[in-house]
């Protein structure tokens, strides 16, 4: 009876896979020619939609290629390949390019769309694992999607496959985006819902605690008066502000910790001795996903940021990262 696989040694596998695949899209990038220009240029070219068609694994990937589209401003929609020639080519209007995704290249039920495509006619760009494929041949743009292994142990699974054609589909995309200038506005006109569209939408100014709602203090206040104010408004930090009410420093509950442990006697601290002087600060303008990028993209995430005004530094209240969540639900 052969030995059950130790849990180390699926571990090794999954890594394995994972270099597999990486190796198999930095073999595609080195690949990319010409061809990939040629390709948006068919894309832009006609102001209408794109089809993009795959069967089983293929499909899904070809699926997952039409959202990223739709939402960075290239409309497309998904054709099904086994459906599409018992009526679903009525989807099409003449002009209309087609990206067809495939391992094999062998595809029948692709290659059974070829003649009607030809008459339509309808441009197709094929994102295949075999660029000598019978249906590499009848397309008028490859992007060449193979692969030296699948990342499964057998070779048989279509992994590392499947991961090529969707980076190229998103690789597409991406140059499509670029080509068309899309901006982060455009992104968040076709995002308005959820976490992201609101984070695009919504901007600092619309959830911030303002003055009213903020805990204050000037330079030379006792530490315990800091604490006092803190408590009464519970934000997890208080702003230091100078006699111009510019924002001098900031003090958070970890600050407040530190100094409890570095001090057996805090009565004599003021407010300076304790603050983190200069920091970071967000406009009132700034999109809430900037806020939320400046708080978590950094060594040392950051649960609170000082809202500054840009022209003269005066300190306008607290936002939190709890906020930015919290608009989402709202």
């Amino acid at each position: 009876m052969q030995a059950k696989p130790q849990s180390s040694e699926w571990l090794e596998a999954a890594r394995e896979a994972m270099e597999i695949e990486a190796e198999a899209i930095r073999a595609a990038g080195r690949r990319l020619d010409d061809n990939l220009e040629r390709a948006v240029d068919m894309i832009l070219a006609h102001r209408g939609k794109v089809v993009v068609t795959g069967l089983g694994k293929s499909g899904h990937v070809a699926r997952k290629i039409v959202a990223t589209m739709c939402s960075t401003g290239t409309p497309a929609v998904f054709l099904h390949a086994a459906e599409a020639s018992h009526g679903d080519l009525g989807i099409y209007t003449p002009g209309d390019p087609t990206l067809m995704v495939s391992k094999s290249g062998n595809t029948a039920e692709l290659m059974n769309l070829i003649p009607f495509l030809r008459d339509l006619p309808s441009q197709r760009i094929g994102i295949l694992g075999n660029p000598q494929s019978p249906l590499a041949a009848a397309m008028d743009v490859v992007l060449d999607a193979s692969v030296e292994r699948e990342a499964d142990p057998g070779n048989l699974a279509p992994t590392a496959s499947a991961t090529v054609a969707l980076v190229l589909g998103h690789a597409l995309t991406v140059a499509l985006m670029r080509a068309r200038n899309f901006s982060v506005d455009d992104f968040g006109r076709y995002h308005p819902g959820g976490h992201l569209g609101r984070s695009l939408r919504l901007i600092v100014s619309d959830v911030l605690h303002g003055r009213e709602e903020v805990a204050w203090a000037w330079p030379d206040d006792s530490l315990k008066k800091v604490v006092i104010a803190m408590s009464q408004y519970p934000l997890g930090a208080a702003c230091v502000v100078d006699s111009a009410g510019r924002l001098a420093g900031l003090i958070t509950d970890g600050d407040l910790r530190r100094a409890l442990r570095a001090h057996d006697d805090i009565r004599g601290l003021t407010a300076a001795d304790v603050m983190t002087a200069n920091p970071v600060t967000i406009s009132p303008h700034a999109r809430l996903l900037d806020a939320l990028r400046l708080m978590e993209d950094r060594p040392s995430q950051i649960s609170v940021l000082p809202v500054t005004d840009p022209a003269d530094g005066q300190c306008l209240g607290l936002l939190r990262v709890h906020d930015i969540y919290r608009a989402d639900l709202e």
